[in-house]
C-alpha cells in the first residue's frame, strides 16, 4: 500500500525530500528537513541560488550559511536547475510563487509550472504536497486532475496534500520549526502521511478534513490581518484629524485583558501575503456569486495610505514654507518591513513614486536594500534606480523632511531627531523620551 510504503520512509528517515522554490519559504523548509537528517534536493529555475546553495551560501535573512553549509557537507541537501531530479524524491513540496496579475485576480503560472514539471517526472509511491497561498480548490482542481492525466490514481499511485506557509521573515522567535503546520490532504491518507512528515521537523501538526480547508485557512488568516490593520489604518486617520494621539490611544486600548488585540496603522501593508491573500478569496467568492464588502473596503483603505502619507508629508512642508517640488526628502526603511530585505509590495515604493511626481529630490537609507529599480508590479511610475545612500550627518541635516517608513532597529533615531529639520514618522519609530528631547519639527501618523 503506498501509505504505508511512503510512511516506512518517513519514520526511517530514507526519504528524499524534493521542495520546489528555494525563496523565504522554500529555503528554510528544506534545510529544516535536512538539520534532521532527511536528504533533501531543492529545485530552482535560478541557477545563482542553486549554485549559492551547494556553495554553503544562503541568500534568506531567517537561514544561516552555517546551516545550508552544514547540511551541504553531510549529503542532506543540494540544488538543482535539473527537474528530471524529481523523479528522484519520495515527497514532492511546492513552494512557488503566488502573485496576483495586474488586475488583481490570482496568477496560477508558477503553480501550474511546477505541476507540469512533477507531472513530466511523477513515479508511483510519492506524496505531493503545496504550500504556496492560493485560492481554495486549488489542490483538488487544478494539480489533482494534472496527475491523473499521467494515468496515476490517488491513494493507490500517489498522495496529493496542502499545507500552508507560515513564514514571518525577519522574526526571531517563530521560525519553521515552531510554528504550528496546517495539514489537510485530498484524501484521509494524504492528510495523515503528509502530518507524519512535517511531525519529523515542527513541534505541532494540526490536521484538518480536506486540502480546501487548509487553504481557506491561510487565506482567512491574513484576511483577518488585512482587514484589521484596515482598520488601525483608518482609527489614525480619524485620530488626526481630531487631534488624539493614535500610538496612545492603541497602548490605551491594549492593556484590555481580553475583547481586544492591537493593530497597528502604518504607511500602507506590503510583503507578499496581506497585501495578496485577500484577492485570492475574494476572487474565488466571486466565482460563487458572492460579494465580500470586507475584504474590498480594508483593501481601499489600505492602499491609500502611502497617498495619505504623502499628503502628511506635504501639509509639514507647507507649515514650513516650503513645497513638495525641489525639496530634499530623506526615506528611512524601504523594506516592506523592519529587519529584512524583502521589498514585494512595500508601501515605500509607492511613496517615492508618488512623491518623485510631485517634484521631490528624493533619496533613502535602509541597510538591508543596496538598490531600488522601478520594475515592481504595483508602482506608479518608472523611474531612475535609487542607490542606498550612507546615513551621514550632512544627508540627514540637509534633508528638508525625513520619513520614516520602516523602522530598522540598527538605525539611530535619537541622532535623526538631533539633524532633522522635519520628520514624518509612519510606524512610531520615535520614542516619547527621543521625541521630547528633539529640537525636529515632528508628525507622527
Amino acid at each position: 500500500m503506498i501509505k504505508d510504503n511512503i510512511e516506512k520512509l518517513i519514520i526511517e528517515k530514507r526519504a528524499s525530500v524534493g521542495v520546489i522554490g528555494l525563496g523565504y519559504v522554500g529555503l528554510p523548509l528544506i534545510v529544516e528537513f535536512g538539520l534532521k537528517d532527511f536528504h533533501g534536493i531543492g529545485f530552482e529555475v535560478d541557477a545563482k541560488k542553486a549554485d549559492d546553495i551547494n556553495a554553503g551560501r544562503s541568500y534568506i535573512v531567517d537561514v544561516t550559511s552555517e546551516n545550508v553549509q552544514k547540511c551541504v557537507e553531510n549529503g542532506k541537501l543540494s540544488a538543482t536547475t535539473d527537474f528530471s531530479q524529481l523523479a528522484e524524491c519520495d515527497v514532492i513540496v511546492i513552494c512557488v510563487p503566488t502573485p496576483l496579475r495586474k488586475t488583481k485576480d490570482p496568477d496560477m503560472s508558477y503553480i501550474i509550472a511546477a505541476g507540469e514539471e512533477i507531472q513530466k517526472h511523477m513515479r508511483r509511491d510519492q506524496l505531493i504536497i503545496l504550500e504556496s497561498t492560493t485560492y481554495p480548490g486549488t489542490t483538488d482542481e487544478v494539480l489533482l486532475p494534472m496527475f491523473e492525466e499521467k494515468g496515476f490514481k490517488l491513494d493507490e499511485d500517489f498522495l496529493l496534500a496542502f499545507s500552508p506557509e507560515r513564514v514571518d521573515p525577519g522574526n526571531p522567535q517563530y521560525q519553521t520549526h515552531n510554528i504550528p503546520k496546517v495539514v489537510g490532504g485530498v484524501s484521509k491518507d494524504s492528510t495523515e502521511v503528509a502530518a507524519l512528515l512535517y511531525r519529523q521537523i515542527v513541534n505541532e501538526v494540526h490536521a484538518v478534513s480536506s486540502a480546501r480547508v487548509a487553504e481557506a485557512c491561510k487565506l482567512w488568516e491574513n484576511t483577518f490581518r488585512a482587514i484589521n490593520i484596515g482598520m488601525a489604518n483608518e482609527m489614525a486617520r480619524l485620530c488626526n484629524t481630531l487631534g488624539i494621539d493614535t500610538w496612545e490611544v492603541v497602548q490605551a486600548a491594549a492593556t484590555k485583558p481580553f475583547g481586544f488585540m492591537a493593530f497597528y496603522p502604518g504607511p500602507g501593508i506590503g510583503g507578499h501575503c496581506i497585501p495578496l491573500d485577500p484577492h485570492y478569496l475574494s476572487w474565488k467568492a466571486r466565482q460563487h456569486g458572492f460579494d465580500s464588502q470586507f475584504i474590498s473596503l480594508a483593501e481601499q483603505v489600505n492602499s491609500g495610505m502611502p497617498a495619505y502619507v504623502v499628503k502628511l508629508v506635504s501639509t509639514a512642508l507647507n507649515n514650513v514654507k516650503k513645497a513638495v517640488n525641489g525639496s530634499k526628502i530623506l526615506i528611512l526603511g524601504v523594506a516592506y518591513k523592519k529587519d529584512i530585505d524583502d521589498m514585494r509590495e512595500s508601501p515605500a515604493l509607492s511613496i517615492i513614486d508618488l512623491l518623485r511626481a510631485r517634484g521631490a529630490d528624493l533619496v533613502y537609507h535602509d541597510p538591508f536594500v543596496p538598490e531600488v529599480t522601478f520594475d515592481h508590479a504595483y508602482t506608479i511610475g518608472d523611474g531612475d534606480a535609487l542607490v542606498n545612500q550612507d546615513l551621514t550627518d550632512d544627508l540627514v541635516r540637509n534633508s528638508d523632511c525625513v520619513i520614516i517608513c520602516t523602522e530598522h532597529t540598527n538605525v539611530d533615531y535619537h541622532r535623526i531627531c538631533e539633524l532633522a529639520p522635519l520628520i514624518v514618522d509612519t510606524r512610531n519609530a520615535l520614542s516619547e523620551e527621543t521625541r521630547n528631547g528633539s529640537n525636529a519639527k515632528i508628525v507622527r501618523l
